[in-house]
């Protein structure tokens, strides 16, 4: 079977690379179509292809070149034109990222069947029309698939999805972050802290609730926060609530590198995602592969992780104090957080494992062929 996953703006590495690699040691002939991540080194290809089709031209720019981004704007629809002759040679292609949805629709590859990922359901900051262009966009897919059953649920709901086209796959705990050969140390301005560290990871955004967390944190005792990830908001509001809180309060305001991230969470004692909406988070499945104390918002396929696997504690989102209190009862409770470890490493070996997600990735393929 020769599968093409395609994520144009390689928007998700670590999610493409582990589900080609696992699909790959399933049997399949797995090609990823994506194009060059600026910024920093990517998983390398182990068992499968690598074509970086789209936006050649404007990737040569780099991060820092005001071109880049209308660059990469023209480049699109040649590229996506481009990718059709390439889907030909596929028997299916699965989408994980389609980058302008009102463009994308009509520049699809003809190639059938034709599978989407749903990383987002539903666009968080959604620009006028671009509901209904994901809506009319998933309805040209043969199958749609979404990690939990809530986002399933807001598919066939919100969406009108036909549920026999709708399929919940988990996302699978990024393992492979935990035998990278070139891991890197920990910046030298935190090797040296002592005591129990709350680890607060990934880009900076309004809706993931960091300011929820650092207001939560002027009730927490006994821990440093830890703040690390590439803004995408403005970080004096957060600077200012951080300064009010009577323990240390450490940002890393940048992205963090593959080889960089194994060092933060080794070091975590607590992994806290505050989000105010979610579906599923990598960040939350980092977690899980380090066997890391989870302390999560009641948002979206969350509250399966916990309640399934008993792997994390649930807070109201939006509610610092109940944020505060949940953090606090694990600092001060050992036992409670090595349970939580063992379950996240359990649930990490298990039910999220990347080969539990490429059997179930390719019976999904075969019943689309099939049919």
């Amino acid at each position: 079977m020769q599968v093409q996953v395609v994520d144009p703006s390689a928007y998700t590495p670590p999610y493409d690379h582990a589900l080609c690699a696992a699909l790959a040691r399933a049997g399949a002939d797995v090609e990823l179509v994506t194009s060059r991540f600026l910024y920093g080194p990517v998983p390398r290809g182990d068992g499968y292809r690598v074509r970086e089709l789209f936006y050649r031209h404007s990737t040569r720019r780099g991060l820092a070149s005001p071109s880049r981004m209308p660059l990469k704007l023209l480049e699109h629809a040649p590229d996506m034109l481009r990718y059709r002759r390439v889907a030909r040679r596929a028997d299916v292609v699965h989408y994980q990222w389609l980058t302008v949805p009102p463009i994308d629709l009509r520049l699809l590859a003809p190639a059938r069947p034709r599978v989407l990922t749903a990383h987002d359901v539903l666009p968080r900051e959604p620009r006028r029309g671009q509901i209904a262009a994901t809506r009319r966009l998933v309805r040209k897919m043969d199958a749609v698939v979404v990690h939990s059953q809530r986002g399933a649920t807001r598919l066939r709901d919100e969406l009108e999805v036909d549920p026999k086209r709708v399929h919940v796959i988990p996302h699978g705990a990024f393992d492979y972050l935990t035998r990278l050969p070139d891991e890197v140390s920990l910046p030298r301005e935190l090797a040296d802290v002592e005591g129990p560290v709350i680890l607060c990871f990934g880009l900076m955004r309004p809706y993931k609730g960091i300011d929820v967390l650092l207001e939560a944190f002027r009730h927490v005792r006994g821990a440093e926060l830890w703040v690390v990830g590439m803004p995408r908001m403005e970080m004096g509001p957060l600077r200012r609530l951080a300064a009010r809180a009577p323990g240390n309060v450490r940002f890393v305001e940048r992205f963090v590198t593959d080889p960089e991230v194994p060092a933060f969470f080794r070091r975590a004692d607590i992994v806290v995602l505050p989000y105010r909406e979610i579906d599923q988070s990598g960040v939350l499945y980092t977690a899980l592969a380090f066997a890391k104390p989870l302390v999560l918002s009641r948002v979206g396929g969350f509250v399966e992780v916990c309640e399934r696997h008993d792997a994390a504690r649930l807070v109201t989102p939006g509610d610092p104090s109940s944020l505060a209190g949940a953090l606090n009862g694990l600092l001060i409770d050992p036992a409670a957080r090595a349970r939580l470890a063992a379950a996240a490493a359990a649930a990490a070996a298990g039910p999220y494992s990347w080969d539990t997600v490429a059997e179930r990735t390719l019976a999904l393929y075969r019943e689309l062929l099939g049919s």
